[in-house]
């Protein structure tokens, strides 16, 4: 594909602001750069789109600031990189404009350049959480938003339900590597052996751990009583010392894994898992593990989340399935009995574990799999708009 200004190649500007965005721009240009192999590309990112050629305008670490304090200890730095984005984009205007998630960084810099370039088209890929909270975002993001490109496969529908702007389901990463989470003939033979092989996924984060940590250890303690299991914890080398000391008091110890090849072996074998809520939730549907999800949050945190949250379920694996069918316990009602009682019906062959397991089958056609990777019908949207800029460009999504 050729933008509209006559036989060059794409000019994209691409701008992530944390580690997953920096893996999703990195994907999408490899399938640009395969469509149309004269692109090129400007902008902020880590190591994997620097890795596809990217010259980051400034390390992209400077736009990463988790909680309240942080964020307004490095207020300044943001604020001053938002100005050089915008100066950047409008200096050399470029076909397309990619801003992938970090939202509260990237949706200025949308306004701005749309303020003052209105041209100059804007994808955005990862849509904000808008069927759970703050769902206003969907229609104040349209008036400078040409595209949004949506990971799971019903948020097209909640876009046009919200008045939001033109969306597009192109699917979730990790559909990329269903070979990788998914068993070969012998490791599903392992998962249906005795004793099984149960994950423990506590979090990827310091104070996920912590106030979860010992609930875990004590339910995983009073399961074994009545099951003998095998437990795994994959975790990352940053946090294996914290997980250390976390299980140190555990009655019954899980082996620790810290590479990421140890955790997809154990992911195609194991039978069962206890995780904290996340992503890793949706990583384990699609391995086609029947799981318990569990959380904790601080009291203020939890007091203003009941306010805003909206709907039944934080689990993704439960949103894309239209169902809750993976149990979730959140703030008080993550308690060990119940935890006890979840994970053992999930040991053997109960209802519970076999709703799980028909829900998690049905997946694939839900995702819609099958034909061009997630990266490549992103890319293709992409291009699209940089060939034909932003009247018409697109027709409405499917």
């Amino acid at each position: 594909m050729t933008p509209q200004n006559g036989t060059r190649q794409p000019k994209v500007f691409v701008v992530a602001g944390e580690e997953s965005g920096d893996q999703l721009g990195g994907a999408l240009m490899e399938a640009l750069v395969e469509a149309a192999p004269g692109a090129s590309f400007r902008g902020v990112g880590g190591r994997r789109m620097g890795a596809c050629g990217l010259e980051s305008l400034y390390p992209m670490e400077d736009l990463t600031a988790i909680g309240i304090a942080a964020v307004v200890g490095k207020l300044p730095t943001i604020l001053r990189r938002l100005k050089e984005t915008v100066e950047a984009v409008l200096a050399d205007p470029p076909d397309v404009l990619v801003l992938v998630d970090a939202p509260d960084f990237t949706h200025r810099v949308a306004a701005r350049v749309r303020a003052r370039n209105p041209n100059i088209p804007i994808v955005k890929y990862v849509s904000p959480t808008v069927w759970i909270w703050r769902s206003g975002r969907a229609a104040a993001m349209r008036p400078y938003v040409d595209a949004l490109l949506a990971l799971l496969p019903f948020e097209p529908e909640v876009h046009r339900k919200l008045g939001g702007p033109p969306t597009f389901y192109v699917g979730h990463p990790l559909l990329q590597r269903l070979d990788e989470l998914r068993p070969s003939p012998a490791e599903a033979e392992r998962r249906r052996a005795k004793p099984p092989l149960v994950l423990v996924l506590p979090g990827s984060r310091r104070r996920e751990i912590s106030r979860i940590g010992a609930d875990f250890g004590a339910a995983l303690a009073e399961v074994g009583r009545a099951h003998e299991m095998e437990l795994v914890l994959p975790t990352l080398p940053r946090l294996e010392g914290l997980v250390r000391e976390t299980i140190a008091s555990w009655p019954l110890k899980p082996s620790i894994v810290t590479n990421e090849a140890e955790k997809l072996e154990a992911f195609r074998s194991a039978h069962a898992a206890l995780a904290a809520s996340g992503t890793v939730t949706l990583e384990l549907a699609l391995a086609g593990i029947p799981h318990v999800a569990a959380y904790r949050i601080g009291w203020l945190e939890a007091q203003i989340g009941r306010r805003v949250l909206k709907g039944t379920t934080v689990i993704l694996a439960n949103l894309v399935a239209g169902e809750n069918v993976v149990p979730e316990f959140l703030q008080e009602y993550c308690t060990v009995p119940a935890l006890v009682g979840a994970l053992g019906s999930l040991l053997e062959d109960s209802p519970a574990r076999q709703r799980q397991e028909a829900a998690f089958a049905s997946f694939d056609d839900i995702f819609g799999i099958a034909g061009p990777s997630p990266s490549a019908r992103a890319a293709e949207v992409v291009l699209r708009l940089a060939r034909d800029g932003r009247p018409g460009a697109l027709p409405s999504p499917g």
